[in-house]
């Protein structure tokens, strides 16, 4: 019996998707290079403008726009759409990192600029690369997924630190103190990677631990 022939990994299927993926993020980066100094807001894109979650999102974005950030979504409904919002009526820099589902997500209304994406990973890098900041609102798994994949590049030190920020105690606590024990308690985690979250009620405390991070601009080399 003859041996098989070897296996080109490198097919043509293959290159076509290192390429787009390459472009993708070069798009990406051009696209946001001349993008003031940036905090991302992150949160549920299940709730309507008559939730209290939507209104403090709309504040935070307000507030940010005011003391000169601009402020980053995933472009979608719900708290990015809150948080764009509120930027884009204070007269500020609003940006929705959009990413391509097949359920067609339509991006909110408040933009001032809209960057597509089709994969997470590459929009990821894009919300760390150009934040200053993460702003977390209640959410779902793909908030928690952005929360948690900050943390470890922080933990990790893969990037330098920059606020990590839970809006309302009321929604945060129980995973908070579920990070406290069991996961410290087992030894999971350290009890200092508990210090990269930082947990606030009102969009002014976000605001203020943003502003007392005095951290450089993540464009700069």
């Amino acid at each position: 019996m003859e041996p098989s022939p070897p296996i080109d990994r490198l097919t043509t299927q293959n290159i076509g998707l290192i390429f787009r993926i390459m472009t993708e993020f070069i798009d990406g980066l051009d696209a946001l290079a001349p993008i003031a100094p940036a905090v991302s807001v992150f949160g549920s894109t299940r709730i309507g403008a008559d939730d209290p979650t939507y209104a403090v999102a709309e504040q935070i974005g307000r507030m940010l726009a005011q003391h000169g950030y601009a402020v980053l979504t995933g472009a979608g409904p719900g708290v990015m759409e809150a948080a764009n919002k509120g930027a884009y009526e204070a007269g500020g820099v609003s940006v929705g990192l959009n990413i391509e589902l097949p359920q067609q997500q339509h991006p909110n209304r408040y933009l001032t600029k809209l960057v597509n994406f089709q994969h997470f990973f590459v929009r990821k890098v894009m919300f760390v690369k150009h934040s200053l900041a993460f702003v977390i609102l209640p959410g779902g798994y793909g908030t928690l997924d952005e929360l948690f994949d900050s943390v470890t590049l922080i933990q990790t030190k893969k990037i330098e630190p920059f606020p990590v920020i839970l809006v309302g105690s009321d929604y945060w606590d129980g995973l908070v103190g579920w990070l406290h024990d069991p996961v410290v308690r087992r030894g999971k985690i350290g009890p200092e990677d508990l210090s990269i979250i930082k947990i606030v009620q009102s969009p002014e405390e976000a605001i203020q631990l943003i502003k007392d991070a005095s951290l450089p601009d993540p464009r700069t080399p």
